[in-house]
């Protein structure tokens, strides 16, 4: 704790003191983010780090394993900073983001029986049951290492598919608002790999590339009739 009081004490004495006309633009107009972040919670993966962000930049969700529980009438932390980010701060851009070496997916992966002394985790990793079951069947053979990263990354697929439940979401995404982008930090390596949601594939994200994104903003309506029309 020694050494956690003493980057305290650099934030107020350095880092603030460098900053302090940003600090008092956020304070004073309030927080305008580019994007909301949903990562995991291990501390190798730092969302402001990745991206370079400065204070006011980026609204962010960390749980073990990036999990967005589908919409249901039972409320959550993640399931409310969503709605926050979309339908008060106005985000445009959610990235779900996940990583390599990920221990909630080697949870996942195992054996259930291994996670009986941590329960609330156990209860948590099953909104991963669908990334497992499309690995299970999907991808047989690998080793456990290649199994890992492949639930990680179906994991990230599995939760925007959960996150395009919550209404905040689906109607931002029917009013061609909302974008979303699957991400994967590979920590060994050093890249960062994106959804293309055309292909269904990761690829790197590289200057001079196609951005890829997993759905791009575009409206949208089920009907071609209005609503007052299909009255009459």
């Amino acid at each position: 704790m020694n050494e956690v009081i003493g980057r305290v004490l650099s934030f107020e004495k350095k880092v603030f003191q460098n900053q302090q006309a940003l600090y008092s633009t956020l304070a004073h107009d309030g927080q305008f983010p580019k994007a909301l972040m949903i990562s995991c919670a291990d501390s190798r993966i730092v969302p402001e780090h990745i991206m370079q962000a400065q204070p006011g930049d980026l609204f962010v969700c960390r749980n073990a394993g990036n999990i967005v529980p589908p919409f249901s009438a039972h409320t959550g932390g993640v399931s409310a900073t969503v709605e926050y980010a979309i339908s008060v701060l106005g985000v445009r851009d959610v990235i779900v983001c996940g990583h390599s070496d990920c221990g909630a997916m080697k949870g996942l992966s195992g054996d259930p029986a291994a996670l009986a002394a941590v329960p609330t985790v156990a209860h948590w990793l099953k909104h991963g049951a669908a990334a497992r079951q499309v690995v299970d069947q999907s991808y047989p053979d690998l080793t456990d290492g290649e199994r890992i990263r492949a639930l990680s990354l179906e994991n990230v697929v599995s939760q925007l598919a959960h996150l395009r439940t919550h209404p905040s979401v689906a109607a931002g995404i029917a009013q061609g608002h909302i974008t979303l982008h699957g991400w994967f930090v590979d920590i060994h390596e050093g890249v960062v790999l994106g959804l293309d949601g055309i292909s269904g594939r990761f690829v790197p994200i590289r200057e001079g590339d196609a951005f890829p994104v997993a759905l791009h903003a575009a409206p949208r309506r089920a009907s071609d009739v209005a609503f007052a029309d299909a009255a009459e």
